[in-house]
């Protein structure tokens, strides 16, 4: 018995509330800049006052049937929506704008109070640039205009964000992708290790070398007008010489301007190898390995070379890049210049870059192509 006394009265509660819910009609609202139809966003803030609980809201046949067609357009004005009010005999109207602006959607909210021609209360909020969940950014204002706490985890993730690092415009641009390019080395000892022939421990390639790469992007300083990138390039070059000679380099970068010009610099690693040895005056022929091992100065000398056709004694023993010497750590410093330049969503960056250590340097061109990725929706 006490089971059934409670459903009932809570059934007589649920119909005292809903006979004294006050009667709201939802009038269109005013849109600019993006899809959705002064139609479709009334349809959408009906569904989500339905959902507060608060009103009985008329129906949009309902409405149809006591208005033209024709009342509703550019009907957006206090009195306006007073008259309309009226006509349909309904204590309240609600009616608003959603405007697209500058990479947020901006919803105002009005409710009008139809027997004292006055604004009962209204509502503003900003949202990111996600049209696609407007019916939530309804929900959220119709919710807090009402009392109602919105889920706290999507008022966040539909938030506008007014930071000083944004997320539609060039300061945001991310360049990761794939590389390719040419290099050139000048006059050096690097130069020489290329041109000289393997069997004195050179590569016996000539000193132009593809390469070809990735690029990992990342920013973590952004305006309208600049960013603060770091760059992480892994990139071989040689092969189409028979050598495989990769690289890893870590940049710091500055990209300025709607133009897309950047600028950057750091470290970049690889492998080397090198021996122990000395080059004679005559054609620049190496000595640092013989008879399948390394020679270091006191090898030469214990095995009696001073006194035989090399006269060690007029040669200076230096670290030096052969092919058949010990894999070391490879060191260099890289400086890049260059621009992206933009095709609707494909981004073309093209790069000017010096790389050099103490062995010689290289200049070379460094091209690649990305495609602007779309905004994640929450869901």
């Amino acid at each position: 018995m006490k089971i059934k006394l409670f459903i009932t009265l809570l059934i007589m509660g649920i119909s005292f509330t809903k006979a004294n819910a006050q009667t709201i009609a939802v009038s269109d609202f005013s849109t600019t800049g993006i899809y959705a139809t002064p139609q479709i966003v009334a349809k959408l803030a009906r569904l989500e006052l339905i959902k507060t609980n608060k009103y009985v809201v008329m129906d949009e046949a309902d409405m149809n049937e006591v208005l033209a067609e024709n009342e509703l357009e550019n009907c957006y004005g206090k009195s306006c929506l007073v008259g309309i009010g009226e006509k349909l005999n309904v204590p309240m109207i609600l009616s608003g704008s959603v405007d697209g602006l500058a990479g947020k959607i901006v919803i105002s909210i009005k409710l009008v109070d139809v027997k004292t021609k006055t604004i009962k209360d209204s509502r503003s909020m900003e949202f990111d640039n996600q049209e696609v969940e407007l019916q939530r950014m309804l929900g959220i204002i119709l919710q807090e205009m009402h009392g109602i706490q919105p889920d706290a985890e999507v008022k966040k993730r539909l938030a506008f964000k007014n930071e000083v690092i944004i997320s539609n415009n060039v300061g945001k641009m991310n360049n990761s992708g794939p590389r390719m390019g040419i290099a050139f080395l000048h006059e050096s000892d690097l130069y020489d290790f290329f041109r000289r022939s393997e069997t004195q421990g050179g590569l016996g390639i000539t000193p132009i070398t593809t390469n070809l790469g990735y690029q990992f992007e990342g920013q973590y300083i952004g305006t309208e007008n600049f960013s603060a990138l770091a760059e992480v390039i892994f990139n071989v070059s040689g092969m189409e010489q028979g050598q495989f000679l990769p690289s890893l380099s870590l940049l710091n970068g500055f990209r300025f301007g709607t133009q897309g010009w950047e600028f950057a610099f750091g470290p970049s690693f690889g492998f080397r190898r090198e021996s122990d040895g000395f080059f004679t005056q005559q054609g620049k022929k190496l000595f640092g390995r013989e008879a399948g091992r390394y020679w270091s100065r006191s090898d030469f000398y214990s095995q009696g070379f001073i006194n035989d056709d090399l006269d060690l004694a007029n040669y200076e023993f230096t670290e030096n890049l052969d092919k058949r010497g010990d894999v070391k750590i490879n060191t260099n410093w890289l400086m890049a210049v260059g621009r992206t330049f933009k095709a609707g969503a494909l981004n073309i960056p093209f790069n000017v870059y010096y790389s050099y250590n103490k062995f010689g340097g290289s200049i070379g061109t460094s091209v690649g192509f990305n495609v602007t990725k779309s905004k994640t929706n929450i869901n």
